[in-house]
């Protein structure tokens, strides 16, 4: 057991104790407490056990430990006692006789169970190390967050690059289905004239051209389109 004997002190006189198994712990305790001159933290080693004292604000906290035990619980747990004892009884305490507040012996008594079960939650190192394991937590799950976002980005920036390259493909396509329309449809309306000029009204430009490689040349005639090859035309005109 880490926590051996527990106690509250005013000056030299014990208010509040309690200790594990029978010894001279108290007695110890008080031999210090009387020539103790300065506040603040101090220890002392008897026979293999700690005696860890914090003295401030009138009072004085102290705690017996197993030298294996180290020095981190004792001092965390004696800031503890402390900081829950003047809560209760700053002022009563400085009224009252030897082991007045024998009645907080039972909370040492708690305190000093829990400590010794629980160490990690009165080591500091623990407590700092279960910080930055806390923090790791979440900056790994952070992490995690943020790679599952830029996944997600990346899947719609390549659908959407994709998406771009069908539309641009399939515009140009359409673009060029309606040259390739235009352009058929303005070679149908020169062959139509060409063959209107040609032969309609019953000439033949061909045979024209034969007759007058053997006849004296004649004056030129205007030329004729008849009626039923106008209309036609006209409607062509007006269907494309």
């Amino acid at each position: 057991m880490p926590l051996i004997y527990a106690g509250v002190a005013r000056g030299s006189a014990m208010l509040a104790e309690y200790s594990l198994f029978a010894g001279n712990f108290q007695a110890v305790a008080k031999d210090y407490l009387s020539r103790a001159a300065h506040t603040g933290r101090f220890a002392h080693t008897v026979d293999g056990h700690v005696f860890s004292f914090l003295a401030e604000e009138g009072y004085c906290y102290v705690v017996v430990s197993d030298e294996a035990a180290g020095r981190t619980i004792p001092s965390a747990f004696l800031d503890r006692v402390k900081g829950e004892f003047f809560a209760k009884y700053a002022e009563k305490g400085s009224a009252v006789k030897e082991l007045g507040l024998s009645s907080f012996g039972k909370r040492l008594k708690e305190m000093m169970e829990h400590a010794t079960q629980f160490p990690e939650e009165y080591s500091k190192v623990s407590s700092v190390q279960k910080r930055v394991d806390e923090v790791k937590a979440v900056m790994s799950d952070n992490i995690e967050k943020v790679l599952s976002r830029g996944e997600k980005l990346d899947l719609l920036a390549d659908r959407f690059v994709k998406s771009g390259r069908a539309l641009r493909r399939k515009m140009w396509w359409n673009n060029l289905k309606m040259k390739v329309v235009m352009a058929v449809a303005v070679i149908m309306v020169c062959l139509i004239i060409f063959l209107l000029i040609c032969f309609g009204g019953g000439r033949s430009c061909i045979k024209r051209r034969h007759a007058a490689a053997g006849a004296p040349a004649a004056s030129p005639q205007p030329p004729v389109v008849a009626g039923g090859n106008r209309r036609l035309l006209l409607q062509l005109l007006d269907s494309l």
